[in-house]
């Protein structure tokens, strides 16, 4: 091959490349969830505690709870009509108590529920085909962080404005756990 052909295939080549890698779908994004659930996972462990919970500081009638299972947290946050009740709880330290009650009466429309497998914060879409998916369920539908958005019916960039936000609201809750977890 001559000199010039072999340098118009290398300007293809990485033209393609250039395509390639600014086609990258935000897929790859960093999860802001990640740091803060991998060490509410070990404050747990290392504490040996299942669950911590707390009240949202944002609103009075908020709360968060946190279950901890190996490689996986179950996050719920919900609006609890008998606040006091929980309240008392979380000064008597009965943290599971918080959880269950959140799972099962809270007010269902303010009920936001993450599945966090690997407990490693939430992912856009599995590293594997056979790995478990990451998962939201809020106001009863859930939503599954499976990278399959085509199968949801919506477009890539509304797929990821669901994990973008979702993410955020995900590591805001952690990190109030977190604090109460630390105490």
């Amino acid at each position: 091959m001559d000199k010039r052909r072999s340098l118009k295939l290398c300007s293809a080549v990485g033209a393609a490349a250039i395509l390639a890698f600014a086609a990258l779908p935000a897929m790859a994004q960093d999860s802001k969830s990640a740091a803060a659930a991998k060490e509410l996972q070990q404050i747990l462990s290392s504490k040996k505690m299942d669950s911590v919970a707390a009240r949202d500081p944002e609103a009075a009638d908020t709360f968060m709870a946190v279950l901890a299972v190996p490689s996986q947290l179950m996050v719920v946050s919900a609006k609890y009509s008998e606040p006091s009740l929980l309240n008392e709880r979380l000064v008597q330290l009965k943290y599971m108590d918080v959880y269950m009650d959140l799972n099962r009466a809270s007010i269902p429309e303010s009920r936001y529920f993450i599945t966090d497998f690997g407990a490693d914060g939430l992912r856009a879409k599995k590293a594997k085909k056979d790995d478990p998916f990451d998962s939201r369920e809020v106001a009863g539908k859930q939503f599954n962080f499976d990278g399959n958005w085509r199968e949801d019916k919506m477009s890539e960039a509304e797929y990821m404005k669901i994990y973008a936000e979702s993410d955020e609201q995900y590591a805001r809750i952690l990190s109030v756990l977190l604090e109460q977890a630390k105490k």
